[in-house]
């Protein structure tokens, strides 16, 4: 399996003036990746327009098509032919969470082995709920992390089912996605001390009914997905709302102007958070005719938040929190040390790397205003934090981004979107 090589550092850009500028966003990793789950274990051909193209959405096609789906790339479009699923495959993970946690259940539907590996940092990350959740339906399982084995039987019968999805959303989104082809369906309860990213599990949710999957909330920890047929047809990706934080951001660490075109007027990404996050934090916002505009004034202030329905945003946060004139106390985000990397304690290490003032908390994170100077912004092979460190070097010269290439797992074509919004050639 392969390793991300590292490039040279790349110089984040420094922004000598405010910023104004229209970003259009390419599509939705989280959608992009769910929709492509569903188009495999479809009834008829599905289309999906204006995918995300990035390292994750290809790894997932790479997974789907090794398990014996057909599927076939247009300009700003993704046909797919459902096909049996068949093994054996062996399935590249990457450092994708969505391809560990969202493959494996449908390779319980293959007759045979299928073989999971990924990355070195990949190795790392939790899996233990995923695979015990298999062996509790009857899957036999061999790792529990990465790389494992299912030895599927061509069938899981499903029915009520237990889990502890403390440190990831995407253990409960996985099992629910292939749900509709148990032939019990399932009943899925989750049982632990918190449980993140609750709006993840309604977009996984929103996505089976309106393929036409009969589905039900039975409390905020326990759900159910009833056994049938998952329709096909055209999906339409949303921009991406996450990947929208670095350059709404730029516009409070600039004093400048940021717009967003084709932002949703209703969706189930946690992205659309930034609206009341940066709010807070001293930006104007306003939205016409679908699209987002941010303004800052120059100023950022300090917050405290409760990120624990929307970790992936920490990053931007805690880079603006960086910047601030006040501390920010960011809480409820514990589950960030699973991910990519530790996110808590990296963004600790770069913060204080270049003279800034954070700790973590047993949950998340303090942050203290403190003059920053220029330097080395590791990233430790995580998109976020290469991000992160962009939006502090547009105020902060001198920062050096130890491999910005890194970003290529959900927005490849970030470094030419971030010089477009600054106005500099490539």
């Amino acid at each position: 399996m392969t390793n991300q090589s590292y490039s040279p550092s790349w110089p984040a850009p420094r922004a000598n003036s405010p910023i104004s500028s229209t970003i259009s966003l390419p599509g939705s990793k989280s959608l992009t990746n769910r929709e492509l789950v569903l188009s495999a274990l479809a009834a008829q051909k599905s289309e999906l327009r204006d995918p995300l193209d990035s390292r994750d959405s290809n790894l997932m096609i790479q997974a789907l098509s090794q398990l014996g789906t057909k599927i076939r790339s247009t300009p700003n479009s993704l046909q797919i032919e459902p096909q049996a699923l068949s093994g054996p495959a062996e399935i590249d993970c990457g450092l994708a969470g969505t391809v560990m946690r969202f493959v494996p259940p449908l390779a319980a539907l293959v007759k045979g082995k299928v073989s999971f590996d990924g990355d070195a940092a990949a190795r790392n990350r939790p899996m233990e709920t995923t695979t015990d959740a298999l062996r509790a339906l009857g899957i036999k399982v061999v790792g529990d992390s990465l790389p494992f084995e299912v030895h599927g039987l061509g069938k899981v019968i499903g029915g009520e089912l237990t889990i502890d999805a403390s440190k990831s959303s995407q253990f409960v989104s996985g099992l629910l996605l292939a749900a509709p082809r148990f032939e019990n369906g399932l009943t899925l309860t989750h049982v632990g001390d918190q449980l993140p990213s609750l709006p993840h599990i309604e977009m996984t949710l929103e996505c089976l009914r309106n393929r036409g999957v009969q589905t039900s909330k039975i409390s905020d920890v326990s759900w159910r997905v009833e056994p049938g047929e998952i329709s096909g047809g055209t999906i339409q990706i949303e921009p991406d709302l996450s990947n929208a934080g670095p350059f709404l951001a730029a516009a409070l660490a600039t004093g400048g102007k940021i717009s967003i075109p084709h932002w949703p007027s209703v969706t189930t990404q946690v992205g659309d958070q930034f609206d009341g996050i940066l709010q807070r934090m001293g930006a104007t916002i306003s939205r016409t005719q679908g699209i987002l505009t941010v303004s800052g004034n120059g100023e950022i202030h300090g917050i405290e938040i409760d990120l624990s329905q929307a970790g992936e945003l920490t990053t931007v946060v805690a880079a603006l929190a960086a910047l601030a004139d006040s501390a920010t106390v960011i809480s409820g985000v514990s589950h960030l040390r699973g991910h990519e990397t530790d996110r808590l304690r990296a963004l600790v290490s770069e913060i204080n790397s270049l003279g800034g003032k954070a700790r973590e908390t047993p949950d998340g994170l303090v942050i203290e205003p403190a003059k920053l100077s220029g330097g080395l912004w590791k990233t430790y092979g995580d998109h976020r934090l290469a991000t992160a460190g962009s939006i502090i070097g547009l105020r902060v010269p001198g920062v050096e981004i130890e491999d910005i290439t890194v970003t290529s797992k959900t927005m490849p074509d970030f470094v030419s979107l971030w010089n477009q919004m600054l106005g500099v050639a490539s």
